[in-house]
């Protein structure tokens, strides 16, 4: 049942309370519907959305029982999103969460404003416009951003290649949190010593030459938290076994499908906190006064196998202060 927010008060919303009480089984007032949709599927988001279900059983909503989840992805195709938005928003769920910048965006662009909307995993939600003050996002929208720490990010990679001088970036020039990613590594990496490389793809089958034309122009790939590219990692990976160059990513998920290192957030975790938010507003709060979190907890994640076949061999001082050494 969709709620319609900062419409009703005093008097009225006491009384619309009881009647809605005295008019339905106790057991029922307790069902909620959640609906949740991702561009892609690749491990950093769908641990976002295991992490949301997980946190919400733990809270008491449990699927299948007195929560009822509907889940899809957009398989990386922006016009799906708006299919799904407009879908969900029809079937009017308690909560709409979307997870990545192209599916909230879809969402908000879609529903009304008594429709509740979370996001997760959105780097920048005011540039992207779901949001337009941080602290008191106002209306119907609220969630948590995962804004990679770009400077963090660059100083592991000098860390690990003191002698680098380019570092070569892939990104989907077509999603706007791509964008914000880039500006902020072009404004970081000149005072690391690095030279910015770009590389754009605009959907995964794309990935592989873009990161193949990487080669031979930079000393080391950096993936950001790019759901295009990080949907087809593996490809990024063996370029870099192939012409031995190093790659580095933005989420810590990636360093077990063969990244050499990433410093990051764990999403299951930033899943999690999504949960809490979802059930703040299960049990009552306004969106729009729920301000916008942030995870506060960054993992070092190495894998020295894989940085081997890259023609990489990391300092054993980086590998001992790793939170999780994949072998």
């Amino acid at each position: 049942m969709k709620k319609t927010f900062g419409l009703l008060k005093g008097a009225a919303a006491t009384a619309l309370l009881a009647a809605t009480v005295l008019s339905a089984p106790m057991a029922q007032a307790a069902d909620k519907t959640l609906a949740v949709t991702a561009i892609v599927e690749h491990p950093a988001l769908d641990a976002v959305h295991k992490g949301i279900v997980d946190e919400l059983a733990t809270l008491g909503y449990e699927q299948g029982k007195n929560l009822t989840v509907e889940h899809q992805t957009a398989q990386g195709d922006i016009p799906t999103t708006v299919t799904i938005a407009g879908k969900f928003v029809g079937s009017s769920p308690d909560v709409i969460v979307g997870i990545s910048t192209p599916s909230a965006q879809a969402i908000i662009a879609k529903a009304p404003k008594d429709q509740a909307v979370v996001f997760s995993a959105v780097t920048d939600p005011v540039a992207a416009k779901l949001v337009s003050n941080l602290e008191k996002p106002g209306d119907n929208v609220t969630g948590v951003s995962d804004m990679s720490p770009i400077k963090k990010h660059l100083e592991m990679v000098r860390s690990i290649m003191p002698d680098a001088k380019k570092i070569g970036v892939l990104y989907n020039p077509g999603e706007a949190n791509s964008i914000s990613l880039i500006d902020m590594i072009e404004k970081e990496a000149p005072g690391l010593g690095f030279e910015v490389v770009k590389a754009g793809a605009n959907n995964s089958g794309a990935v592989l030459a873009s990161a193949r034309s990487l080669v031979g122009k930079a000393d080391a790939i950096y993936v950001p938290t790019d759901n295009t590219i990080v949907s087809a990692f593996e490809a990024v990976v063996k370029v870099g076994i192939d012409g031995k160059i190093p790659v580095f990513a933005g989420d810590t998920d990636s360093v077990k499908r063969g990244a050499a290192a990433a410093l990051g957030f764990n999403y299951y975790a930033l899943g999690r906190q999504t949960g809490q938010t979802v059930a703040k507003i299960f049990e009552g709060a306004n969106p729009g006064d729920i301000p916008v979190e942030f995870p506060s907890i960054l993992e070092l994640f190495v894998n020295p196998a894989s940085a081997e076949k890259m023609g990489l061999t990391i300092p054993e001082s980086v590998i001992a202060s790793a939170k999780e050494v994949i072998q």
